[in-house]
């Protein structure tokens, strides 16, 4: 089943202790983005610990109400230019607001994960299935219908095999 819209939204936001995300792509492409990317290549750069949005927002009031988001995005070195943006833009405000970001970075060493594509869980239990063009377009979400045993195994490996993004960047 496809996910869209209002349900996708629902999904979403209905998780009960937490949602978690496996990024695999070096480039995203968003069309929301568009400006505030052209800021970025401007050389405009927000200051993450003054910056506050909705969703930044959202993750405050998701850690107090006991509720986890995260994520560990596998990558390669030199960054793209999309991830550069990422990390300045939104992974760092993100990680401060308390969402835990981490960082697979698999350029001097075998990808524990070589054949997982993106995907989002929710509650260990809900997995959706997020599918791109080639150049980081999204395609389609679609809900998955089998055994969740397998994302959450992939999970604890991309957690056990990554950084916490500030320690990444601090590096």
């Amino acid at each position: 089943m496809l996910l869209d819209g209002d349900e996708w939204r629902a999904t979403l936001r209905g998780f009960q202790s937490e949602a978690w995300r496996l990024e695999t792509l070096p480039q995203y492409l968003v069309p929301q983005e568009a400006e505030e990317l052209e800021a970025f290549r401007a050389g405009n750069r927000v200051d993450p610990h003054g910056y506050s949005s909705a969703y930044t927002e959202v993750l405050k009031r998701l850690r107090g109400e006991g509720k986890s988001k995260g994520r560990v995005h596998v990558l390669t070195r030199p960054l793209s230019e999309c991830l550069r943006f990422e990390f300045s833009r939104y992974y760092a405000p993100h990680v401060l607001a308390g969402e835990d970001i981490r960082i697979l970075d698999v350029t001097e060493r075998e990808n524990p994960l070589p054949d997982v594509e993106d995907f989002w869980m929710f509650d260990r239990s809900t997995v959706v299935l997020m599918h791109y063009e080639g150049d980081g377009t999204q395609i389609s979400r679609e809900l998955y219908e089998g055994d969740p045993a397998p994302f959450v195994e992939w999970q604890r490996i991309a957690v056990a095999a990554s950084v916490p993004f500030l320690e990444y960047v601090n590096r």
